[in-house]
């Protein structure tokens, strides 16, 4: 399921780039490109952040990448208690 996952991240994210890209240099005067290109990009931009997100914590874990240093609360260090 993360090679599924980190395709879609690649395509999403060549997909804003690409239609970033259109939607900047379109001209001014042909608008509905340039709409259709924004709204695509950002699309685009959405999903790649979605399935970043879910790369890291698929990473996080599977113990490949290690896990953020993270304070515990103030009531769980009283207790003892671990996460």
């Amino acid at each position: 399921m993360s090679k599924l996952i980190a395709i879609i991240n690649v395509i999403a994210w060549s997909g804003f780039w690409a239609f970033g890209y259109l939607a900047l240099t379109s001209e001014t005067t042909n608008a509905a490109q340039m709409t259709t290109a924004a709204i695509l990009a950002a699309l685009g931009a959405a999903i790649g952040l979605w399935a970043y997100f879910q790369l890291v914590k698929h990473a996080e874990e599977t113990g490949y990448a290690k896990r953020p240093n993270r304070a515990l609360p103030s009531n769980e260090e009283e207790n003892g208690e671990t996460a």
